[in-house]
């Protein structure tokens, strides 16, 4: 499910598919993957909806994938988690950040990391590097905000209060240091973490 909605998210095409409803005339669905699911809940030009969204892939996450190896007591490691739902739906998208936080909450039943890390850059550089001209956008979601660095600056700032409410639970890194020093930082607090 979850893969599937980020798939929706990230996605070009979306094709629409008139699909008939018992006692009502049709009801609207998106195809995708041979999948239906309600067009209401997943249309990311309206900020809600994409909270919605973004919140039932994480809460998938977290039953199917998180809350069953922390209980095999694996190392979880992922690429964006609710921090980054606040950052973009919240501080980005300009979303009330207690609706943020009660969704963020309903996903992960209140898990938390024990460390988040940050890669911090400016957003010009940051868009520079991902995607060096407009011409090379091939991703719909990021396509609607690239003319946007206004949106990657609020971003970037609701990251950076975030990592300053829980200092504890951060590492902020320069992002535009060389790789083998962010790598070498990274794996100094990492490994005071792990299990000897």
């Amino acid at each position: 499910m979850g893969k599937m909605l980020k798939e929706w998210l990230r996605g070009r095409e979306r094709s629409l598919t008139l699909i008939p409803e018992e006692g009502t005339q049709f009801a609207l669905l998106e195809t995708i993957n041979n999948h239906s699911l309600p067009d209401i809940l997943l249309h990311s030009a309206a900020p809600r909806a994409e909270l919605l969204a973004f919140t039932i892939a994480r809460s998938q996450l977290v039953e199917d994938v998180i809350f069953p190896n922390l209980v095999n007591k694996n190392v979880i490691v992922c690429t964006r988690y609710a921090d980054s739902t606040t950052a973009y739906q919240g501080y980005g998208r300009g979303l009330d950040l207690d609706l943020v936080k009660i969704a963020n909450e309903i996903a992960t039943k209140g898990l938390k990391p024990d460390l988040t890390i940050l890669l911090d850059l400016a957003p010009e550089k940051a868009l520079a590097r991902r995607w060096g001209t407009k011409a090379n956008i091939d991703d719909h979601f990021e396509e609607q905000v690239v003319d946007k660095l206004d949106f990657h600056r609020r971003v970037r700032e609701g990251y950076l209060e975030l990592s300053e409410q829980e200092p504890e639970r951060w590492l902020v890194i320069d992002a535009d240091k060389d790789k083998e020093k962010i790598s070498d930082e990274i794996w100094d607090r990492v490994s005071k973490l792990l299990p000897r």
